[in-house]
């Protein structure tokens, strides 16, 4: 009878350990908000359900509010040609760790579940050139990825670097879907 606690137990002390040899993710040092602002194009993504329906023209819109919050907008084509948009809930993203304006989470959720760790999700800026035309953002657990320019269609070679770069860190790119 003690020996399934027990068991459960070693099983979490194994996972946290598990858990504890991953290395961190490192984002970009010193983000500016204000520059990053603005209209963004998806060049490649890992697959995830929520961008399902999107077959191009998927682009996110940065704005940063009176208050400083940043405010997103993501819109993307559908295979029937209509215009998928998602808001964040309430206009909000939040930053993770304020001295590190790289990390932050995105809720689309109704406001009233913002209480709700589930509702948010990461948003790290892991990579962005000194002139803001090009960024790399990801999840720490490495589930999610976007390769981002300020261009429609940005230059092959700059996009490879930024998934070598994404792959040396551990995500699995060769399941990157690139913009048609």
């Amino acid at each position: 009878m003690k020996l399934l606690p027990l068991l459960g137990a070693a099983s979490m002390t194994a996972l946290a350990a598990c858990a504890s040899n991953r290395p961190g993710l490192p984002t970009q040092d010193g983000v500016d908000l204000n520059r990053y602002a603005g209209t963004w194009y998806e060049q490649a993504r890992l697959p995830n359900r929520f961008q399902d329906d999107c077959v191009g023209d998927v682009q996110a819109d940065y704005t940063i509010g009176p208050d400083g919050a940043l405010g997103v907008t993501n819109q993307c084509r559908t295979a029937e040609g209509k215009t998928k948009v998602a808001r964040a809930a309430g206009r909000l993203a939040r930053r993770v760790d304020p001295p590190d304006p790289a990390k932050l989470e995105v809720r689309f959720a109704p406001a009233w579940t913002s209480w709700l760790p589930l509702v948010w999700g990461d948003y790290w800026i892991i990579r962005i050139d000194e002139g803001y035309r090009h960024a790399l953002v990801g999840t720490p657990d490495r589930k999610y990825l976007w390769v981002l320019s300020r261009e429609k269609r940005a230059d092959p070679a700059t996009i490879e670097q930024l998934l070598d770069h994404a792959r040396s860190l551990g995500f699995d790119t060769r399941q990157v879907v690139r913009a048609p």
